[in-house]
């Protein structure tokens, strides 16, 4: 899971202006209300899922950068089942909101509502999350944190990058049946042969 203040869009776990002047009005002679908000970034950690019934040539695009990725597909229910049950946090999964943050206003009485929030630019992505709040742990998180899945149950499908070759199908198969799994691999259909 990464941590919500490292990613790349600088509003993660950001207000919406209208939001974020009612939380300065409230915050007034109390700065450390906006400092909480400020320094809870840090300790709030997501793992984040596109959803969607097919294959985003868009997400291909930006989150592989050769032609060696894989997609996991799941559902949301093999999702939950396959957190395995933490000690020191709970986890929670939410479905995220795109909207215009000039103009709407983004909730505030639950921790979370920030990090279900995003930008309008940010519709393609179809996310949800995988959200948990370390404020009450004494942990250090660099980038994020490593967290317990039953991968057995996590994997329904295994994707292979529609521009792979068959070498690394080759790989990925012997690897997972070296590992011991039977999860279904299947080559992006995204670059299929052209039908005239």
């Amino acid at each position: 899971m990464s941590r919500s203040d490292k990613f790349e869009d600088q509003y993660e776990g950001t207000f919406s202006e209208p939001t974020f002047e009612e939380i300065k009005k409230l915050s007034v002679g109390n700065p450390k209300f906006l400092d909480f908000y400020k320094s809870h970034r840090e300790k709030v950690v997501v793992s984040s899922w596109h959803i969607n019934e097919y294959e985003s040539f868009a997400m291909w695009q930006i989150f592989t950068q050769n032609s060696e990725g894989l997609a996991i597909q799941s559902t949301i229910g093999r999702l939950q089942k396959a957190l395995l049950v933490e000690k020191e946090f709970n986890q929670f999964i939410g479905e995220v909101n795109y909207i215009d943050y000039k103009k709407e206003y983004i909730p505030f009485d639950n921790m979370f509502f920030p990090f279900l929030f995003k930008r309008k630019s940010f519709q393609y992505e179809r996310e949800l999350r995988i959200i948990s709040n370390l404020h009450d742990i004494d942990i250090k998180i660099n980038d994020g944190l490593k967290i317990n899945v039953d991968i057995s149950q996590l994997i329904e499908k295994i994707y292979i990058h529609p521009k792979s070759e068959n070498w690394f199908k080759k790989l990925v198969v012997e690897l997972v049946s070296k590992l011991d799994f039977d999860f279904e691999i299947e080559k992006s259909d995204l670059e299929s042969e052209i039908l005239i």
